[in-house]
C-alpha cells in the first residue's frame, strides 16, 4: 500500500519555478527520504504534501484520498508536520506544546481526556522529553525544541509524518536516536535530509530533486553513487559500502569546478 502519492506537482513563486513536474510516492510503514542542495525545492514540496500549501498543478492522494479539499482537522489526524522553525509562544512550555497534537482528536472547548493524557505521555516518553515538559519554550536549545516538535507530532497519533530537516540543531547522538525512533514506530516517514550517510542508513528509499525537478529515485543503494553527488552536488565523491552498517557511506573528496 502507498500512503502518500504526488501526480505532476507544480509549484512557482512570482512567475519562478520552484517545483516542475514531482512525481513521488512513499510507501506505507517505510521512510522515505527527500534529498537535494539548497534551493532544490524540498521544503516547499513537504509542506505541499502536508496540505499547507496547495500546488498550482498536480495531485497529492494520502490513503487514496485528494488533500485537496480535505478538511483540516480530517488531514490532521492522519498526517503530522514537523517543520524546521515553527512558531511557538515563548510562554508556552513543553508540556503545553505536546498537547497541542490533540487538537485534532478534541471538541473546541474540550478538556483532555484519558485518550489525550496517555498519548501526550507515550510522546514526550519516546522522544526523551518527559523531565522536560514544564520547561518554557524560551528556555530549550534547538535540539531540545526539535525533539518537543516532534513529541507534539507523535501526539497526534498520526498515520504519516513529514518531517523537514529533523535532525538539525540535533548532536550525534540525538539524530542517531531520533532517526532510529521514526524507523521502529511503523509510520509512513517522509523527511527532507541533508545528510546523504544518515538517509543511506535509516531510509528505504530516497528521492533527489535538483531545481525542483525528481532526478533519482530508488533504495539508497540504487540512487547515492559518486555519479550522482557530482551532478546534484557537485562534489566529487567516493561511494562504499560499510562493513559496520552495510549501507552506502560516502566520503566527499572535494568539490568540482562545475556547478549543477
Amino acid at each position: 500500500m502507498t500512503a502518500v502519492v504526488a501526480s505532476g506537482i507544480d509549484w512557482s513563486v512570482d512567475g519562478t519555478p520552484i517545483l516542475d513536474g514531482v512525481d513521488l510516492e512513499a510507501p506505507a510503514g517505510q521512510v522515505l527520504g527527500v534529498l537535494g542542495p539548497n534551493g532544490a525545492g524540498k521544503t516547499s514540496l513537504l509542506r505541499i504534501l502536508a496540505g499547507l500549501r496547495q500546488p498550482h498543478r498536480g495531485t497529492v492522494l494520502l490513503g487514496g484520498t485528494p488533500l485537496r479539499g480535505a478538511a483540516r482537522r480530517t488531514v490532521a489526524r492522519r498526517l503530522a508536520i514537523v517543520e524546521q522553525s515553527p512558531e511557538v509562544h515563548s510562554d508556552i512550555t513543553v508540556d503545553e506544546t505536546v498537547a497541542l497534537g490533540r487538537t485534532p482528536h478534541r471538541g473546541t472547548f474540550a478538556a483532555l481526556g484519558s485518550n489525550d493524557h496517555a498519548a501526550i505521555e507515550h510522546a514526550l516518553a519516546v522522544t526523551g522529553m518527559t523531565a522536560y515538559r514544564h520547561r518554557y519554550w524560551r528556555t530549550l536549545s534547538g535540539g531540545e525544541r526539535q525533539r518537543a516538535q516532534l513529541a507534539r507530532a507523535l501526539a497526534q497519533e498520526p498515520e504519516t509524518i513529514v518531517l523537514d530537516e529533523p535532525t538539525n540543531h540535533l548532536d550525534i547522538r540525538y539524530q542517531l536516536e531520533m532517526l532510529t525512533l521514526l524507523r521502529v514506530l511503523g509510520l509512513t516517514v517522509v523527511t527532507a535530509l541533508h545528510d546523504l550517510n544518515l538517509a543511506a542508513r535509516f531510509c528505504d528509499r530516497v528521492v533527489v530533486l535538483r531545481q525542483g525537478r525528481v532526478v533519482a529515485t530508488g533504495t539508497p543503494t540504487q540512487v547515492l553513487t559518486a555519479t550522482l553527488i557530482h551532478d546534484v552536488y557537485a562534489v566529487d565523491a567516493v561511494v562504499e559500502l560499510s562493513p559496520h552498517t552495510g549501507a552506502p557511506s560516502t566520503t566527499f573528496l572535494a568539490p568540482t569546478s562545475a556547478r549543477p
